[in-house]
Protein backbone atom coordinates (compact mmCIF):
# COMPACT_ATOMS: atom_id res chain seq x y z
CA UNK A 1 0.00 0.00 0.00
CA UNK A 2 2.78 2.42 0.99
CA UNK A 3 4.51 1.45 -2.21
CA UNK A 4 1.73 2.40 -4.17
CA UNK A 5 1.01 5.33 -2.34
CA UNK A 6 4.60 6.82 -3.18
CA UNK A 7 4.32 5.59 -7.51
CA UNK A 8 1.22 7.78 -6.87
CA UNK A 9 2.88 10.93 -5.42
CA UNK A 10 5.81 10.39 -7.54
CA UNK A 11 3.94 10.28 -10.76
CA UNK A 12 1.97 13.08 -9.31
CA UNK A 13 5.16 15.49 -8.71
CA UNK A 14 6.37 15.19 -12.37
CA UNK A 15 3.16 15.96 -13.55
CA UNK A 16 3.31 19.45 -11.45
CA UNK A 17 7.17 19.75 -12.34
CA UNK A 18 6.04 19.05 -15.82
CA UNK A 19 3.38 21.98 -15.32
CA UNK A 20 6.04 24.42 -14.28
CA UNK A 21 8.34 23.59 -16.99
CA UNK A 22 5.18 23.77 -19.61
CA UNK A 23 4.75 27.70 -18.18
CA UNK A 24 8.44 28.42 -18.24
CA UNK A 25 8.53 28.78 -14.47
CA UNK A 26 13.10 29.36 -14.85
CA UNK A 27 11.78 32.65 -16.83
CA UNK A 28 9.82 34.33 -14.15
CA UNK A 29 6.68 34.29 -12.81
CA UNK A 30 3.90 36.56 -13.63
CA UNK A 31 0.23 36.73 -12.92
CA UNK A 32 -0.97 35.66 -15.79
CA UNK A 33 1.46 32.44 -15.62
CA UNK A 34 0.25 31.75 -12.12
CA UNK A 35 -3.13 31.71 -13.36
CA UNK A 36 -2.43 29.46 -15.65
CA UNK A 37 -0.39 27.01 -13.77
CA UNK A 38 -3.63 26.93 -11.10
CA UNK A 39 -5.65 25.97 -13.87
CA UNK A 40 -3.46 23.47 -15.14
CA UNK A 41 -2.60 21.53 -12.43
CA UNK A 42 -6.63 21.30 -11.45
CA UNK A 43 -9.36 21.89 -8.86
CA UNK A 44 -7.50 22.01 -5.95
CA UNK A 45 -5.35 24.59 -7.17
CA UNK A 46 -8.18 26.43 -9.10
CA UNK A 47 -9.64 26.13 -5.38
CA UNK A 48 -6.27 27.64 -3.54
CA UNK A 49 -5.93 30.24 -6.20
CA UNK A 50 -9.37 31.93 -5.68
CA UNK A 51 -8.80 31.78 -1.92
CA UNK A 52 -5.34 33.32 -2.52
CA UNK A 53 -7.33 36.31 -4.66
CA UNK A 54 -8.02 37.50 -1.76
CA UNK A 55 -4.79 37.57 0.42
CA UNK A 56 -3.38 40.67 -0.95
CA UNK A 57 -0.86 40.85 2.40
CA UNK A 58 0.73 37.86 0.96
CA UNK A 59 0.95 38.64 -2.86
CA UNK A 60 0.68 41.67 -4.87
CA UNK A 61 -2.08 43.33 -5.68
CA UNK A 62 -1.70 42.43 -9.62
CA UNK A 63 -1.36 38.68 -8.78
CA UNK A 64 -4.92 38.98 -6.54
CA UNK A 65 -6.72 40.67 -9.98
CA UNK A 66 -5.44 38.29 -12.33
CA UNK A 67 -6.35 35.43 -9.69
CA UNK A 68 -10.10 36.59 -9.13
CA UNK A 69 -10.42 35.53 -13.37
CA UNK A 70 -9.88 31.67 -12.09
CA UNK A 71 -13.70 29.99 -12.76
CA UNK A 72 -14.75 26.54 -11.14
CA UNK A 73 -15.53 23.98 -13.97
CA UNK A 74 -15.62 20.84 -11.68
CA UNK A 75 -16.77 17.43 -13.54
CA UNK A 76 -19.84 16.37 -10.90
CA UNK A 77 -19.43 13.40 -8.72
CA UNK A 78 -21.75 10.40 -10.43
CA UNK A 79 -25.06 10.04 -8.63
CA UNK A 80 -24.20 6.87 -6.99
CA UNK A 81 -20.71 8.25 -5.31
CA UNK A 82 -23.10 10.84 -3.63
CA UNK A 83 -26.10 7.74 -2.35
CA UNK A 84 -22.81 6.42 -0.79
CA UNK A 85 -20.76 9.40 0.90
CA UNK A 86 -24.62 10.22 2.60
CA UNK A 87 -25.03 6.96 3.42
CA UNK A 88 -21.71 6.87 5.05
CA UNK A 89 -21.62 9.86 6.70
CA UNK A 90 -25.74 8.55 8.05
CA UNK A 91 -25.15 4.97 8.56
CA UNK A 92 -28.25 3.99 6.80
CA UNK A 93 -29.19 4.58 3.31
CA UNK A 94 -30.16 8.38 1.58
CA UNK A 95 -33.68 7.40 0.48
CA UNK A 96 -34.59 6.70 4.60
CA UNK A 97 -33.73 10.30 5.30
CA UNK A 98 -34.51 12.01 1.69
CA UNK A 99 -37.99 11.09 0.22
CA UNK A 100 -36.47 12.80 -3.16
CA UNK A 101 -32.42 13.78 -4.17
CA UNK A 102 -32.38 15.50 -7.51
CA UNK A 103 -29.46 13.36 -9.91
CA UNK A 104 -28.20 16.52 -11.76
CA UNK A 105 -26.39 18.77 -9.23
CA UNK A 106 -26.92 22.46 -8.55
CA UNK A 107 -23.66 23.25 -8.54
CA UNK A 108 -20.25 21.34 -8.19
CA UNK A 109 -16.70 22.93 -7.32
CA UNK A 110 -13.44 21.04 -6.18
CA UNK A 111 -14.51 20.64 -1.95
CA UNK A 112 -18.34 19.79 -2.67
CA UNK A 113 -21.26 19.77 -5.19
CA UNK A 114 -24.93 20.81 -3.86
CA UNK A 115 -28.11 18.58 -4.90
CA UNK A 116 -32.29 19.70 -4.66
CA UNK A 117 -34.00 17.48 -2.14
CA UNK A 118 -37.04 16.65 -0.10
CA UNK A 119 -37.01 15.31 3.16
CA UNK A 120 -39.15 12.09 4.01
CA UNK A 121 -40.21 13.38 7.40
CA UNK A 122 -41.90 16.52 6.57
CA UNK A 123 -41.76 17.00 2.38
CA UNK A 124 -39.46 20.36 2.90
CA UNK A 125 -37.55 21.22 0.46
CA UNK A 126 -33.77 21.57 0.99
CA UNK A 127 -30.24 21.76 -0.82
CA UNK A 128 -27.66 18.87 0.49
CA UNK A 129 -23.79 20.05 0.33
CA UNK A 130 -22.53 16.75 0.33
CA UNK A 131 -18.15 16.92 0.51
CA UNK A 132 -16.19 14.90 -2.50
CA UNK A 133 -15.02 11.60 -0.77
CA UNK A 134 -11.11 11.60 0.15
CA UNK A 135 -10.70 15.11 -0.48
CA UNK A 136 -9.13 15.92 2.67
CA UNK A 137 -6.15 13.50 1.74
CA UNK A 138 -6.08 14.70 -1.75
CA UNK A 139 -6.02 18.07 -1.13
CA UNK A 140 -3.47 17.36 1.59
CA UNK A 141 -1.20 15.00 -0.61
CA UNK A 142 -1.02 18.02 -2.82
CA UNK A 143 -0.41 21.04 -0.80
CA UNK A 144 2.61 18.50 0.15
CA UNK A 145 3.73 17.85 -3.18
CA UNK A 146 3.64 21.44 -4.18
CA UNK A 147 5.20 22.66 -1.01
CA UNK A 148 8.29 20.52 -2.61
CA UNK A 149 8.15 22.51 -6.00
CA UNK A 150 7.69 25.21 -4.01
CA UNK A 151 11.50 26.12 -4.18
CA UNK A 152 11.20 26.96 -7.92
CA UNK A 153 8.56 29.16 -7.27
CA UNK A 154 9.78 31.24 -4.84
CA UNK A 155 11.57 33.91 -7.42
CA UNK A 156 11.54 37.30 -8.36
CA UNK A 157 8.49 37.35 -10.31
CA UNK A 158 7.65 40.58 -12.62
CA UNK A 159 6.85 42.81 -9.78
CA UNK A 160 10.28 42.53 -8.79
CA UNK A 161 10.08 41.19 -5.24
CA UNK A 162 10.28 38.00 -3.73
CA UNK A 163 7.52 35.60 -3.56
CA UNK A 164 7.54 33.20 -0.72
CA UNK A 165 5.05 30.95 -2.42
CA UNK A 166 5.63 28.14 0.96
CA UNK A 167 4.16 30.68 3.10
CA UNK A 168 1.27 31.31 0.85
CA UNK A 169 0.79 27.23 0.13
CA UNK A 170 0.87 27.17 4.56
CA UNK A 171 -1.91 29.65 5.01
CA UNK A 172 -4.09 27.92 1.97
CA UNK A 173 -4.00 24.90 3.48
CA UNK A 174 -5.55 26.53 7.12
CA UNK A 175 -8.16 28.23 5.31
CA UNK A 176 -8.93 25.07 3.55
CA UNK A 177 -9.34 22.92 5.97
CA UNK A 178 -11.92 25.34 8.02
CA UNK A 179 -13.97 25.23 4.41
CA UNK A 180 -13.69 21.25 4.38
CA UNK A 181 -15.67 21.39 8.01
CA UNK A 182 -19.22 21.68 6.99
CA UNK A 183 -20.01 22.04 10.85
CA UNK A 184 -18.04 25.87 10.95
CA UNK A 185 -20.37 26.14 7.90
CA UNK A 186 -23.20 25.38 9.85
CA UNK A 187 -22.02 27.67 12.60
CA UNK A 188 -21.49 30.79 10.54
CA UNK A 189 -24.96 30.29 9.13
CA UNK A 190 -26.32 30.64 12.66
CA UNK A 191 -24.89 33.32 13.90
CA UNK A 192 -25.15 35.10 10.82
CA UNK A 193 -29.04 34.11 11.00
CA UNK A 194 -30.04 35.47 14.39
CA UNK A 195 -27.46 38.69 13.55
CA UNK A 196 -29.96 39.87 11.25
CA UNK A 197 -33.38 38.22 11.87
CA UNK A 198 -34.82 41.39 12.88
CA UNK A 199 -33.84 43.02 9.56
CA UNK A 200 -37.15 42.72 8.17
CA UNK A 201 -35.90 42.75 4.37
CA UNK A 202 -32.42 40.31 4.85
CA UNK A 203 -32.65 36.42 5.25
CA UNK A 204 -30.25 33.45 4.74
CA UNK A 205 -31.06 29.55 5.10
CA UNK A 206 -31.88 27.67 8.14
CA UNK A 207 -29.76 25.05 8.98
CA UNK A 208 -31.03 21.61 10.08
CA UNK A 209 -29.21 20.86 12.42
CA UNK A 210 -30.36 16.98 12.61
CA UNK A 211 -29.44 15.81 9.11
CA UNK A 212 -25.86 18.01 9.08
CA UNK A 213 -22.15 16.61 9.99
CA UNK A 214 -18.33 17.75 8.71
CA UNK A 215 -19.47 16.44 5.44
CA UNK A 216 -23.00 17.19 4.43
CA UNK A 217 -24.93 20.02 5.12
CA UNK A 218 -28.69 20.48 4.91
CA UNK A 219 -30.45 23.80 4.74
CA UNK A 220 -33.72 25.32 3.18
CA UNK A 221 -34.03 25.87 -0.27
CA UNK A 222 -34.50 29.20 -1.23
CA UNK A 223 -36.65 30.01 -4.61
CA UNK A 224 -35.56 33.12 -6.31
CA UNK A 225 -33.76 35.36 -8.63
CA UNK A 226 -30.24 36.33 -8.58
CA UNK A 227 -29.68 39.86 -6.94
CA UNK A 228 -28.06 40.75 -11.25
CA UNK A 229 -30.71 39.40 -13.14
CA UNK A 230 -31.98 43.23 -13.02
CA UNK A 231 -34.47 42.97 -15.73
CA UNK A 232 -36.64 40.23 -14.42
CA UNK A 233 -36.35 41.72 -10.70
CA UNK A 234 -37.82 44.91 -12.54
CA UNK A 235 -40.86 42.80 -14.28
CA UNK A 236 -41.70 41.73 -10.99
CA UNK A 237 -42.18 45.36 -9.97
CA UNK A 238 -38.90 45.57 -7.57
CA UNK A 239 -37.36 48.78 -7.11
CA UNK A 240 -33.54 48.22 -7.85
CA UNK A 241 -32.85 51.27 -6.37
CA UNK A 242 -34.08 50.34 -2.83
CA UNK A 243 -32.31 47.08 -3.29
CA UNK A 244 -29.39 48.67 -3.69
CA UNK A 245 -30.12 50.90 -0.68
CA UNK A 246 -30.99 48.56 1.38
CA UNK A 247 -28.03 45.91 0.02
CA UNK A 248 -25.81 48.47 1.08
CA UNK A 249 -27.20 49.23 4.24
CA UNK A 250 -27.26 45.75 5.76
CA UNK A 251 -23.44 45.02 4.29
CA UNK A 252 -22.12 47.94 6.53
CA UNK A 253 -24.28 46.95 9.12
CA UNK A 254 -22.44 43.39 9.11
CA UNK A 255 -18.94 45.19 8.70
CA UNK A 256 -19.14 47.60 11.30
CA UNK A 257 -22.21 46.86 14.06
CA UNK A 258 -21.98 43.02 14.06
CA UNK A 259 -18.07 42.26 12.90
CA UNK A 260 -19.20 39.03 10.53
CA UNK A 261 -19.34 40.25 7.26
CA UNK A 262 -19.82 37.88 3.91
CA UNK A 263 -16.41 37.77 2.37
CA UNK A 264 -17.56 36.36 -0.99
CA UNK A 265 -20.51 38.67 -1.94
CA UNK A 266 -20.70 38.18 -5.47
CA UNK A 267 -24.21 38.06 -7.33
CA UNK A 268 -24.00 34.18 -7.20
CA UNK A 269 -24.77 34.53 -3.26
CA UNK A 270 -27.13 37.36 -3.24
CA UNK A 271 -30.56 36.40 -4.08
CA UNK A 272 -33.76 38.28 -4.40
CA UNK A 273 -36.69 35.97 -2.69
CA UNK A 274 -40.17 36.75 -1.41
CA UNK A 275 -39.40 40.50 -1.05
CA UNK A 276 -36.12 39.91 0.84
CA UNK A 277 -32.64 39.84 -0.10
CA UNK A 278 -30.96 36.50 0.88
CA UNK A 279 -27.36 35.82 1.47
CA UNK A 280 -25.97 32.00 0.55
CA UNK A 281 -23.05 30.37 0.51
CA UNK A 282 -21.56 31.32 4.73
CA UNK A 283 -18.57 29.31 4.15
CA UNK A 284 -16.11 32.04 4.09
CA UNK A 285 -17.22 34.54 6.84
CA UNK A 286 -14.63 37.71 7.99
CA UNK A 287 -14.61 38.85 11.44
CA UNK A 288 -13.85 42.20 13.16
CA UNK A 289 -13.00 42.98 17.23
CA UNK A 290 -14.92 45.46 18.45
CA UNK A 291 -11.84 47.64 18.30
CA UNK A 292 -11.15 46.93 14.55
CA UNK A 293 -14.67 47.93 13.71
CA UNK A 294 -13.90 51.42 15.82
CA UNK A 295 -10.68 51.87 14.21
CA UNK A 296 -12.40 51.33 10.94
CA UNK A 297 -15.30 53.55 11.31
CA UNK A 298 -12.89 56.48 13.35
CA UNK A 299 -11.06 55.86 9.70
CA UNK A 300 -13.69 56.62 7.82
CA UNK A 301 -14.73 59.25 8.97
CA UNK A 302 -10.79 60.56 8.88
CA UNK A 303 -10.87 60.36 5.01
CA UNK A 304 -13.99 62.13 4.80
CA UNK A 305 -12.45 65.14 6.41
CA UNK A 306 -9.39 64.71 5.34
CA UNK A 307 -7.46 63.72 8.97
CA UNK A 308 -4.16 62.61 7.82
CA UNK A 309 -2.86 62.26 11.48
CA UNK A 310 -6.24 59.67 12.11
CA UNK A 311 -5.93 58.32 8.75
CA UNK A 312 -2.19 57.31 9.62
CA UNK A 313 -3.28 56.17 13.44
CA UNK A 314 -5.79 53.44 11.99
CA UNK A 315 -3.14 51.68 9.21
CA UNK A 316 -0.67 52.00 12.34
CA UNK A 317 -2.93 50.29 14.93
CA UNK A 318 -4.62 47.99 12.46
CA UNK A 319 -1.01 46.62 11.14
CA UNK A 320 1.72 45.40 12.41
CA UNK A 321 5.62 46.97 11.87
CA UNK A 322 7.51 44.54 10.35
CA UNK A 323 10.62 47.10 11.24
CA UNK A 324 11.90 50.67 11.42
CA UNK A 325 8.87 53.02 9.71
CA UNK A 326 9.84 56.41 8.85
CA UNK A 327 6.62 58.10 9.61
CA UNK A 328 6.98 61.56 7.89
CA UNK A 329 7.41 59.56 4.94
CA UNK A 330 4.30 57.68 5.85
CA UNK A 331 2.57 60.84 6.72
CA UNK A 332 3.44 62.65 3.43
CA UNK A 333 1.90 59.47 1.58
CA UNK A 334 -1.14 59.17 3.48
CA UNK A 335 -1.32 62.84 2.56
CA UNK A 336 -0.99 62.61 -1.28
CA UNK A 337 -3.43 60.03 -1.04
CA UNK A 338 -6.42 62.06 0.67
CA UNK A 339 -5.46 65.11 -1.31
CA UNK A 340 -6.65 62.99 -4.87
CA UNK A 341 -9.79 62.05 -3.19
CA UNK A 342 -10.25 65.64 -2.04
CA UNK A 343 -11.32 66.74 -5.12
CA UNK A 344 -13.68 64.20 -6.12
CA UNK A 345 -17.18 63.97 -4.80
CA UNK A 346 -18.14 61.85 -2.15
CA UNK A 347 -20.74 59.73 -4.97
CA UNK A 348 -17.54 58.88 -7.31
CA UNK A 349 -15.23 57.68 -4.57
CA UNK A 350 -14.84 53.71 -4.85
CA UNK A 351 -14.71 52.35 -1.33
CA UNK A 352 -12.68 49.39 -2.06
CA UNK A 353 -9.87 51.66 -4.10
CA UNK A 354 -9.29 53.61 -1.15
CA UNK A 355 -8.76 50.66 1.17
CA UNK A 356 -6.72 48.75 -1.39
CA UNK A 357 -4.47 51.99 -1.93
CA UNK A 358 -4.21 52.41 2.06
CA UNK A 359 -2.74 48.53 1.82
CA UNK A 360 -0.41 49.65 -0.72
CA UNK A 361 0.72 52.44 1.59
CA UNK A 362 0.96 50.21 4.54
CA UNK A 363 3.33 47.63 2.29
CA UNK A 364 5.56 49.98 0.95
CA UNK A 365 6.18 50.91 4.93
CA UNK A 366 6.74 47.58 5.74
CA UNK A 367 3.31 47.15 8.09
CA UNK A 368 1.63 43.71 7.76
CA UNK A 369 -1.92 43.58 7.69
CA UNK A 370 -3.73 41.14 9.36
CA UNK A 371 -5.94 38.35 6.74
CA UNK A 372 -9.04 39.90 8.47
CA UNK A 373 -8.49 43.38 7.03
CA UNK A 374 -7.54 42.18 3.72
CA UNK A 375 -10.54 39.88 3.21
CA UNK A 376 -12.59 43.07 4.32
CA UNK A 377 -11.10 44.80 1.13
CA UNK A 378 -11.63 42.31 -1.16
CA UNK A 379 -15.14 41.42 0.19
CA UNK A 380 -15.87 45.81 -0.66
CA UNK A 381 -14.60 45.61 -4.01
CA UNK A 382 -16.47 42.93 -5.40
CA UNK A 383 -19.75 44.28 -3.39
CA UNK A 384 -19.09 47.32 -5.37
CA UNK A 385 -19.34 45.52 -8.10
CA UNK A 386 -22.63 43.97 -7.14
CA UNK A 387 -23.91 47.69 -6.37
CA UNK A 388 -22.10 49.25 -9.87
CA UNK A 389 -24.74 46.46 -11.69
CA UNK A 390 -28.02 46.72 -9.71
CA UNK A 391 -28.14 49.80 -8.75
CA UNK A 392 -25.21 51.90 -10.50
CA UNK A 393 -26.26 55.36 -9.40
CA UNK A 394 -25.59 54.40 -5.90
CA UNK A 395 -22.40 54.78 -3.77
CA UNK A 396 -21.22 52.38 -1.25
CA UNK A 397 -19.18 55.49 0.53
CA UNK A 398 -22.07 57.90 0.19
CA UNK A 399 -24.30 55.11 2.65
CA UNK A 400 -21.04 54.09 4.69
CA UNK A 401 -19.94 57.51 5.46
CA UNK A 402 -23.50 58.80 6.45
CA UNK A 403 -24.10 55.31 8.85
CA UNK A 404 -21.21 56.34 10.26
CA UNK A 405 -21.93 60.24 11.02
CA UNK A 406 -25.68 59.32 11.92
CA UNK A 407 -24.55 56.97 14.03
CA UNK A 408 -22.33 59.27 16.38
CA UNK A 409 -25.32 61.42 16.52
CA UNK A 410 -27.51 58.95 18.30
CA UNK A 411 -28.78 59.07 21.77
CA UNK A 412 -27.40 55.93 22.94
CA UNK A 413 -24.31 56.83 21.02
CA UNK A 414 -23.65 60.09 22.72
CA UNK A 415 -24.44 58.60 26.24
CA UNK A 416 -21.21 56.25 25.09
CA UNK A 417 -19.00 58.84 24.04
CA UNK A 418 -20.38 61.47 27.13
CA UNK A 419 -19.05 57.89 29.60
CA UNK A 420 -16.14 57.96 27.83
CA UNK A 421 -14.90 61.89 27.95
CA UNK A 422 -15.97 62.09 31.73
CA UNK A 423 -13.41 58.74 32.16
CA UNK A 424 -10.67 60.00 30.06
CA UNK A 425 -11.39 63.28 32.09
CA UNK A 426 -10.74 61.27 35.21
CA UNK A 427 -7.61 59.93 33.97
CA UNK A 428 -6.65 62.88 33.13
CA UNK A 429 -7.15 64.52 36.83
CA UNK A 430 -5.45 61.58 37.78
CA UNK A 431 -1.93 61.76 36.00
CA UNK A 432 -2.29 65.57 36.49
CA UNK A 433 -1.82 65.23 40.07
CA UNK A 434 1.23 62.92 39.78
CA UNK A 435 3.07 65.42 36.95
CA UNK A 436 4.43 67.79 40.13
CA UNK A 437 6.68 65.13 41.42
CA UNK A 438 7.24 63.30 38.20
CA UNK A 439 8.75 67.13 37.72
CA UNK A 440 10.54 66.71 40.89
CA UNK A 441 12.28 63.18 40.42
CA UNK A 442 13.51 64.99 36.70
CA UNK A 443 14.88 67.92 38.04
CA UNK A 444 16.45 65.82 40.64
CA UNK A 445 18.23 63.18 38.27
CA UNK A 446 19.14 66.23 36.37
CA UNK A 447 21.05 68.43 38.96
CA UNK A 448 22.78 65.15 39.84
CA UNK A 449 23.62 64.36 35.96
CA UNK A 450 21.98 61.08 35.80
CA UNK A 451 19.12 62.61 32.83
CA UNK A 452 19.48 60.44 30.01
CA UNK A 453 17.72 61.78 26.61
CA UNK A 454 16.25 58.86 23.87
CA UNK A 455 16.51 60.58 20.60
CA UNK A 456 15.43 58.91 17.40
CA UNK A 457 16.51 61.02 13.82
CA UNK A 458 13.71 59.59 11.69
CA UNK A 459 15.30 59.74 7.80
CA UNK A 460 18.77 59.69 9.36
CA UNK A 461 20.14 56.21 8.65
CA UNK A 462 21.55 56.64 5.42
CA UNK A 463 23.49 59.65 5.74
CA UNK A 464 24.97 58.12 9.26
CA UNK A 465 25.54 54.98 6.92
CA UNK A 466 27.52 57.07 4.48
CA UNK A 467 29.47 59.04 6.96
CA UNK A 468 30.05 55.85 8.28
CA UNK A 469 31.29 54.55 5.13
CA UNK A 470 33.94 57.46 4.19
CA UNK A 471 35.37 57.43 7.63
CA UNK A 472 36.59 53.50 7.13
CA UNK A 473 37.74 54.54 3.73
CA UNK A 474 39.27 57.28 5.61
CA UNK A 475 41.05 54.91 7.79
CA UNK A 476 42.04 52.48 5.03
CA UNK A 477 44.21 55.45 3.31
CA UNK A 478 45.89 56.45 6.52
CA UNK A 479 47.33 53.13 6.48
CA UNK A 480 48.42 52.51 3.05
CA UNK A 481 49.93 56.25 3.74
CA UNK A 482 51.45 54.85 7.01
CA UNK A 483 52.88 51.23 5.36
CA UNK A 484 54.22 53.21 2.35
CA UNK A 485 56.09 55.80 4.50
CA UNK A 486 57.40 53.01 6.85
CA UNK A 487 58.20 50.85 3.75
CA UNK A 488 60.36 53.93 1.75
CA UNK A 489 62.02 54.53 5.54
CA UNK A 490 63.12 50.77 5.61
CA UNK A 491 64.41 51.34 1.59
CA UNK A 492 66.97 53.49 2.72
CA UNK A 493 68.63 51.14 5.25
CA UNK A 494 70.57 47.58 4.08
CA UNK A 495 68.23 45.41 6.88
CA UNK A 496 68.17 41.79 6.03
CA UNK A 497 67.13 39.43 4.54
CA UNK A 498 66.25 41.34 1.30
CA UNK A 499 64.03 40.65 -1.74
CA UNK A 500 64.76 41.94 -4.54
CA UNK A 501 67.07 44.61 -3.14
CA UNK A 502 64.37 46.03 -0.51
CA UNK A 503 64.07 44.72 3.19
CA UNK A 504 61.42 42.21 3.39
CA UNK A 505 59.23 44.06 6.07
CA UNK A 506 59.47 47.17 3.87
CA UNK A 507 58.24 44.44 0.37
CA UNK A 508 55.46 42.82 2.71
CA UNK A 509 54.67 46.87 3.22
CA UNK A 510 54.84 47.95 -0.33
CA UNK A 511 52.47 44.87 -0.71
CA UNK A 512 50.01 45.40 1.64
CA UNK A 513 49.15 49.12 0.65
CA UNK A 514 49.04 48.00 -2.90
CA UNK A 515 46.49 45.19 -2.11
CA UNK A 516 44.61 47.86 0.10
CA UNK A 517 44.49 50.45 -2.47
CA UNK A 518 43.08 47.92 -4.63
CA UNK A 519 40.26 46.64 -2.30
CA UNK A 520 39.42 50.67 -1.60
CA UNK A 521 39.31 51.22 -5.68
CA UNK A 522 36.78 48.23 -6.05
CA UNK A 523 34.73 50.01 -2.84
CA UNK A 524 34.74 53.44 -4.53
CA UNK A 525 33.60 52.18 -7.86
CA UNK A 526 31.10 50.09 -6.34
CA UNK A 527 29.92 53.02 -4.35
CA UNK A 528 29.23 55.28 -7.22
CA UNK A 529 27.24 53.19 -9.17
CA UNK A 530 24.68 52.69 -6.38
Amino acid sequence: MGKKQSTKSSARLREIMGVLKRNDIVHGISPVKLRRILEDLGPTYVKLGQIMSMRSDILPQNYCDELTKLRMDVRPMPFSVVQKTLAAEYGQPADKIFKTIEGASLGSASIAQVHRAVLAEDGREVVIKIQRPNIRTTMAEDIKLMKRAAGLLSIIGDTGSVIDFSAVIDELWIVSQQEMDFLLEADNCEQFYHLNEDVAYVSSPIVDRKYTTSKALVMDYIHGIRIDETDRLKELGYDMREIGEKLCANYIKQILDDGFFHADPHPGNIWISGGKIVWLDLGMMGKLSPDDKKVIKNAVKAVVQGDIYEVKSAVLTLGKPRGKVNHSVLYTDIDDMLAKYASMGMGSINMGDVIFELLEIAKRHNISMPSNITMLARGILTFEGVISRCSPELSMMEVLSAHVFNETMTRSNISHEAKAAGRDFVNSARKSIEIPALMADILKSTVKGQTKVNLELIGADEPLEKINHMVHELIVGIIIAAALIGSSFLCTTQMKPMVLGIPVLGFLGYLGAFILGIVLIIQFYRGKKK
